[in-house]
């Protein structure tokens, strides 16, 4: 298993964590920002941390992993090669998540839900959803880093290899804001 000190210095080593004024997902601010996509340019680095989470699930007979477009895509291929089993990702139709391609979850099957970074937990929850309608079971929630602070809460185990706190703000409390800097969508500009 790796260690705190292992996983931040492989966040580091990737170029992980970003400083700046960043719009977030959730429609919060924040001075810093996880670009857990970088990790996924060192495969060697990938496949270290996914067989991390791949063993905190060990014993859970999972038939399948599947993660939210685009963060978990790449998390959930090289979870599932670890685990020896069948990896898929769900993405937005319409604004809906939901299975396309020629996905399909049997009914029964057990799965195991993944994204690269949880702050609110709000596309796993969608993705949950999507399991549990098509007739699967989601046996557990695994991220690389869980910023949510304990915010984001699952009803099944939940697991990262890495909990990391950063402060976010209401866009009127934005300090950042109030200075006269305009916040940037992560992704937009070379983030």
């Amino acid at each position: 298993m790796l260690t705190k000190r292992m996983v931040n210095g492989l966040l580091e080593k990737t170029g992980v964590l970003q400083t700046g004024h960043f719009l977030l997902t959730s429609g919060r601010h924040s001075n810093k920002y996880m670009q857990c996509a970088k990790i996924f340019q060192h495969p060697d680095i990938s496949a270290e941390i996914s067989k991390d989470l791949a063993e905190k699930y060990d014993g859970y007979d999972i038939d399948i992993v599947i993660g939210p477009a685009i963060g978990g895509i790449i998390l959930a291929y090289e979870v599932a090669r670890q685990l020896e089993v069948m990896a898929l990702f769900a993405e937005r139709e319409n604004g809906v998540m939901t299975l396309r391609r020629g996905f399909e979850i049997k009914p029964g099957s057990r799965v195991l839900v993944v994204e690269d970074v949880i702050t609110t937990g709000g596309s796993v929850k969608e993705v949950i959803d999507v399991v549990r309608s098509s007739g699967g079971e989601v046996v557990g929630v695994a991220c690389v880093v869980d910023r949510s602070g304990g915010k984001a809460i699952f009803d099944v185990p939940f697991k990262s290899a890495i909990k990391i706190e950063i402060e976010t703000f209401k866009p009127e409390d934005c300090p950042m804001c109030k200075s006269g800097s305009e916040a940037v969508k992560p992704g937009s500009r070379n983030n």
